[in-house]
């Protein structure tokens, strides 16, 4: 076959010899290289960005649902190290009326547990618990963290206890 020029080679139509074929097949071989460079790469960038970082795109602005909260988790035992009865659930609920519900009147959970724990002696104890969930908005993360010491301590005091468990966490909340 005759050499062509690069503008008659264009303007005629492509055919099973033409050199343009492999041009073509490296081009797209070349774009699905580039393509699983980014898959893979995308996984070890996002984990570099740290926590909360997420390959997952983000809602467009005004689409994103919910607010920033904190949920703060009270574990309340209800033996008494000092022996005396354990905390029923009458002692219980009147707590809860008189100490948290006046601090935080939105709402609460309590679910019923058992847990166990070392004790400062190093024996392990094992009780009927309580877990009260108390959810917030972020923005009053400072004031209700006091509220919620005075009621970790309140419990403490009233039922002769080594310490109330506190767990946090932020979350996003939508009601």
């Amino acid at each position: 076959m005759p050499l062509l020029s690069r503008t008659a080679a264009a303007s005629e139509p492509a055919g099973p010899s033409d050199d343009r074929r492999p041009r073509r097949r490296t081009t797209l071989v070349a774009a699905a290289a580039a393509l699983a460079v980014l898959g893979v790469g995308t996984p070890v960038a996002y984990a570099t960005l740290g926590p909360g970082a997420s390959p997952e795109p983000r809602p467009a602005a005004g689409a994103v649902r919910g607010q920033d909260y904190v949920e703060t988790r009270l574990l309340f035992g209800t033996e008494r190290p000092d022996g005396g009865p354990d905390v029923t659930d009458r002692q219980f609920l009147a707590f809860i009326d008189e100490e948290v519900t006046p601090r935080f009147p939105n709402g609460l959970t309590i679910q019923d547990g058992r847990g166990q724990w070392r004790d400062s002696h190093g024996v392990i104890e094992r009780e009927r618990s309580y877990e009260l969930t108390l959810l917030y908005p972020a923005s009053e993360a400072r004031v209700r963290g006091r509220q919620i010491e005075r009621i970790r301590n309140a419990y403490e005091k009233e039922y002769a206890q080594d310490s109330v468990a506190r767990l946090e966490e932020r979350l996003t909340a939508d009601f």
